[in-house]
């Protein structure tokens, strides 16, 4: 809790002058009245009434209003701002990114102003903070000088200056260590916003304008996911109007990993992105049951686009007889050639089966008025709408062009093998279709033996019937392990929008996954996304990243091997034990004996039921990720399956030869050992009985050697 005396903990920064302490006292004000000020913004919102001209309109302001609450909502241990911008008295101003000549910008989470209208706090995304993260001594931006603040429990204790200019004597360049602590600072339970601490490469992703779609490549501790997160609060910032309208959906590997990321987007005002998983996104169908690794291959290929598309459309039948519809005294009559051509008429525009099926009655009814005015009538729009509407024409046209259920087409697909064969006689050979076929047909969409991939080809049939709305952008993590008609199924999200699609090729750990960004790109329908690539790591220590990349020329040559820029290389300890349990147990007690921060003890999924009980015959209190209350204790074990995208200040890996062995193929399981084995921020323990399976230092692997050459051997210490 903070002091009584919020000053008392004001002290500068590293080497600072003895007079800085009154400078943090005149920004510790500051912070004061900012948020004071944003108090008041609170308590007039929450002072206007909802006075809408109906129910409607008044339930959506008041919608409105609790939103602009949530966004205005204050956390104490929270800093409103981490910055400050001082533009040079001389400064010229060429683009809207710079403030005027000695103009002095605090830059925070959300935009806080004074009672006259004035800004005490700039959001972080408005033009004028950009030099904050862009500016530097060869394009100063019109800056004198950077100042970043140093917090604890939202109070400020220091700060550390950076002179853009000669202007400013005595005030330090380059390394910043308040930026240092940020990044290493522990931290406990959800992810946590990276604002503070956002990198010139990363920036340029983050304000990438909302009609370019980026693809961002990204090693373990670069940040990735925290970028994506960002830019889609920027997006939110840049064009709230628009993405009100169209929406935006962030896009996660599984619900543990929502629950990490799920503080991130409200701690900088925004609630408007959903958030959910691609498993959630194929919900038409109850999923009940686990494909084997070879079935969900199949079932996940590009080709089963094709397949799905021809079992939809072989709905449509030929007419036997035509169309007679009574008018009066008179019988007008469609031939069934002409039928037949409308339908092949409509098909051939590329439209979706439903729009076609909606169209055929008009279609039939025109071709009758058309009779009509060759006889020497005159029928008007209301008689050809009388004529669609009959009870001939829609059972005529129900005849040719049915109505279809996406669920009934997909069961069909996978109990029939005849209707399989017809539909992929030259896409898949016999061997395939053996191998996706169920047992046994179902009797109904209810009690079918439903898989996540039986799900998504249900999710596409629906598309070819139906055209799934778009939104106005998604960001889509974790994205190497989808498969194409993953990919597809997430691509109709924004088929008129844009994406940002966040991944690893080495941490791909499906055996359906595409293996290549520019094919997966084409897949999601966005072939023209700006590829990036971050290789900086800020998270993973040096010596931890050092020997996790050793797996980089075995399981993804064609990468950058990533490199840390923290000068804290962290620490890596190989503990070979006959029981890796009982030695991660004291592993943990040690790390928690130690300091601060989360611990996560990753294992084998099939071991977690024994690591539970090691836990708690070595007096640690837990939770097991994936189980209700997760990520709220300190130490969290951690089934490797849902350790991608998770990061803890301390990770004991239990037995990664176990971890490596428990994937179908050899490639797959050393990758899921690469995401494991950096999981760490601070510390990474291992502990084992069987040799662990990454090469040794030399084993070509071109990266230097670190200063833990000993503890990173094979070899027991």
């Amino acid at each position: 809790m903070p002091p009584d005396d919020p000053l008392a903990l004001a002290r500068p920064h590293g080497d600072a002058a003895p007079t800085a302490a009154p400078e943090i006292g005149a920004e510790q004000r500051h912070l004061v009245d900012s948020r004071a000020a944003l108090a008041r913004m609170r308590e007039r919102t929450a002072s206007m009434s909802a006075l809408g001209g109906d129910g409607v309109s008044n339930e959506y302001l008041k919608f409105t209003l609790w939103k602009r609450m949530k966004a205005l909502e204050d956390d104490p241990d929270i800093p409103l701002f981490f910055g400050r911008l001082d533009y040079a008295d001389s400064a010229p101003v060429v683009t809207e990114s710079m403030g005027l000549p000695g103009e002095r910008f605090y830059i925070g989470r959300r935009h806080v102003i004074d009672e006259a209208g004035d800004p005490l706090v700039v959001d972080w995304r408005a033009p004028v903070s950009r030099p904050f993260y862009r500016a530097s001594k060869t394009d100063p931006m019109g800056l004198r000088l950077r100042r970043r603040f140093g917090f604890q429990h939202g109070v400020v204790t220091a700060y550390e200056d950076e002179a853009l200019t000669d202007a400013t004597p005595g005030a330090a360049s380059g390394h910043s260590a308040i930026v240092e602590a940020e990044i290493e600072r522990p931290r406990m339970g959800p992810m946590r916003d990276i604002v503070a601490t956002i990198q010139p490469e990363q920036d340029d992703i983050v304000r990438a304008d909302l009609e370019t779609s980026v693809c961002v490549q990204g090693a373990p501790g670069t940040g990735k996911t925290a970028v994506g997160l960002h830019r889609a609060a920027y997006l939110l910032y840049a064009h709230r109007d628009q993405l009100r309208r169209q929406g935006v959906l962030v896009i996660g590997p599984n619900a543990s990993f929502l629950r990490y990321i799920a503080d991130v987007l409200p701690a900088l005002g925004e609630i408007d992105a959903r958030q959910t998983t691609v498993e959630e996104l194929a919900r038409r169908v109850p999923v009940r049951t686990t494909d084997p690794p070879e079935v969900s291959r199949i079932k996940g290929d590009a080709r089963m686009g094709t397949v799905i598309g021809r079992a939809v459309w072989s709905h449509l039948s030929t007419a036997v007889e035509g169309l007679v519809v009574p008018l009066g005294a008179r019988r007008w009559r469609v031939p069934a050639y002409e039928a037949d051509e409308i339908v092949a008429e409509l098909q051939a525009r590329d439209i979706r089966y439903g729009a076609g099926r909606a169209m055929l009655p008009q279609r039939l009814a025109h071709a009758i008025l058309v009779k009509m005015e060759l006889s020497g009538d005159s029928p008007d729009d209301r008689v050809q709408n009388s004529v669609a509407r009959s009870r001939p024409v829609k059972q005529y046209a129900d005849a040719l062009w049915p109505a279809v259920d996406p669920r009934r087409i997909v069961m069909r697909l996978l109990g029939d093998p005849d209707f399989l064969l017809f539909c992929s006689s030259d896409v898949l050979n016999d061997g395939e279709r053996a191998a996706m076929s169920w047992a046994r047909p179902a009797k109904g969409p209810g009690s079918a033996p439903w898989s996540v991939h039986d799900a998504v080809l249900v999710d596409e049939a629906a598309d070819v019937v139906e055209r799934t709305p778009s939104l106005g952008h998604i960001v889509l993590d974790e994205a190497q392990d989808l498969s194409a008609m993953m990919l597809r199924l997430v691509g109709r999200q924004c088929s008129t929008g844009s994406a940002t699609v966040l991944g690893d090729l080495a941490q791909a750990t499906t055996p359906w996954a595409v293996g290549a960004w520019d094919e997966a790109l084409a897949h999601l329908g966005q072939p023209a996304a700006r590829l990036e690539e971050l290789t900086l790591g800020f998270r993973v220590p040096g010596d931890v990243i050092a020997y996790a990349a050793r797996l980089l020329p075995t399981i993804a040559p064609a990468l950058t091997p990533p490199t840390s820029v923290r000068r804290a290389q962290g620490e890596l300890q190989l503990i070979p034990s006959p029981e890796p349990l009982r030695a991660a147990g004291a592993a943990v007690q040690a790390a928690l004996d130690g300091g601060e921060g989360s611990v996560g003890v990753i294992v084998p999924d099939a071991w977690v039921d024994r690591a539970a009980v090691a836990m708690g015959g070595a007096g640690v209190e837990f939770t097991v990720l994936g189980e209700e209350g997760d990520l709220d204790a300190r130490v969290d074990v951690v089934p490797a399956s849902l350790a991608k995208g998770l990061e803890f200040d301390h990770v004991v890996l239990v037995e990664p030869a176990a971890i490596a062995a428990a994937e179908p193929d050899e490639l797959v399981g050393l990758r899921r050992l690469y995401v494991c084995l950096t999981r760490a921020v601070t510390s990474l323990a291992i502990t084992h009985a069987e040799p662990v399976p990454v090469p040794a230092f030399g084993a070509g692997v071109d990266h230097a050697e670190s200063s833990a050459t000993a503890l990173l051997s094979n070899r027991p210490a």
